[in-house]
């Protein structure tokens, strides 16, 4: 698309991604190169990556385990340690191959070794692929708490190949949905009528799809990428997606949520909350309320599960001088910023929630 953002031109796709990563690995030689993959990645997709990688420098695989629960500082010093067993020095270079929590921690890990070291991502998920391969944001977890730790740093090259989410789950595919339909929520509201009417899609949209959202978050990103102001507005949804989905991960009896079916039940809530605060329009709430719902289903949610999500609210990282700062909608694609709920609203919130 000829509107890809200049910040972006290191967003590569597919097969002419390829050639212009091995481009990279002979013009800039490492001195080692390291793959990190989770089980996962390691089983269904990494020989089909090296099938495509020329490069004579030295490889070594790194594995982790798949799965938001690993997603800490204990993995990392499993991995740092692992790159200080095998002589790794402040030239080589790390692949990260995988979902945005390989993406996420590999970039972490890379950005703090040796303080610093070069790294590329290689997104195998639908939702790392339009969230986490944009706008160099890695990190990790604290215990339950979503993101804490970590810092902004934008890798040498992203490379988006669709191919890879032939070996995704259902459920994973979903969940990469949800940041796309919240791209045009908070930003083209023909975009939201194209990707929320999913009988009108099929495989041979995904490309364009991917890279509309690709564009949609690199724009944002490209004017403030350290999240000071209008990058905020990707946060939609996740104030009290955020919550719900360390409430979920944290409490064994509940099934875990992935990241997109969480952010989901965010957006419903964040919309409710949108009319009453913001006059979004009634019929417009009911839409999006359908569209999640039909997609995600509800989760049920009992008083004191919802007190202890709002209790986890205080720890997002949009919060400024003990404030809890939602982002909202005056209308589809026109967010709005830095906005306080009362708490009997959120309430209210999850009444409509369970029973619309």
């Amino acid at each position: 698309m000829s509107d890809l953002p200049a910040s972006l031109d290191s967003v590569i796709y597919a097969e002419k991604g390829y050639s212009r990563l091995n481009d990279f690995l002979k013009e800039t030689p490492a001195s080692k190169v390291f793959i990190l993959v989770d089980s996962n990645t390691h089983q269904y997709c990494l020989s089909k990556f090296l099938q495509n990688i020329e490069s004579s420098v030295t490889t070594e695989v790194i594995e982790i385990e798949a799965g938001e629960e690993f997603k800490n500082l204990q993995t990392c010093e499993g991995v740092w340690n692992v790159l200080s067993e095998l002589e790794a020095d402040r030239k080589s270079l790390m692949i990260n191959l995988g979902g945005g929590v390989v993406t996420d921690l590999g970039g972490f890990v890379a950005s703090t070794f040796k303080r610093g070291i070069k790294f590329i991502n290689i997104p195998t998920t639908l939702l790392s692929m339009v969230d986490a391969s944009v706008g160099g944001k890695t990190g990790v977890d604290l215990g339950n708490l979503k993101n804490q730790i970590g810092v902004i740093n934008q890798p040498e090259l992203v490379l988006i190949d669709s191919s890879y989410l032939a070996t995704l789950p259902p459920q994973e595919m979903r969940s990469g949905l949800a940041e796309i339909m919240k791209h045009g929520l908070i930003a083209d509201e023909d975009y939201w009528n194209k990707v929320s009417d999913l009988s009108t899609l099929d495989l041979s949209d995904l490309d364009e799809i991917i890279e509309t959202s690709v564009i949609i978050k690199g724009k944002i990103v490209e004017k403030d990428p350290f999240e000071q102001n209008i990058r905020k507005n990707l946060n939609y949804g996740h104030t009290l997606g955020h919550a719900i989905e360390s409430y979920c991960l944290t409490h064994s009896e509940r099934k875990k949520l992935l990241h997109g079916e969480a952010i989901a039940a965010g957006m419903i809530l964040e919309t409710y909350l949108s009319a009453q605060l913001k006059e979004f329009p009634e019929e417009k709430l009911k839409q999006i309320s359908k569209v999640f719902k039909k997609m995600y289903g509800i989760e049920d949610f009992s008083e004191s599960d919802i007190k202890e999500i709002k209790q986890l609210m205080k720890f997002d990282k949009k919060n400024e001088r003990g404030n809890i700062n939602f982002v909202l909608l005056n209308d589809i694609g026109k967010p709005v910023q830095d906005v306080t709920v009362p708490d009997e609203l959120i309430d209210k919130a999850f009444e409509f929630y369970s029973t619309n």
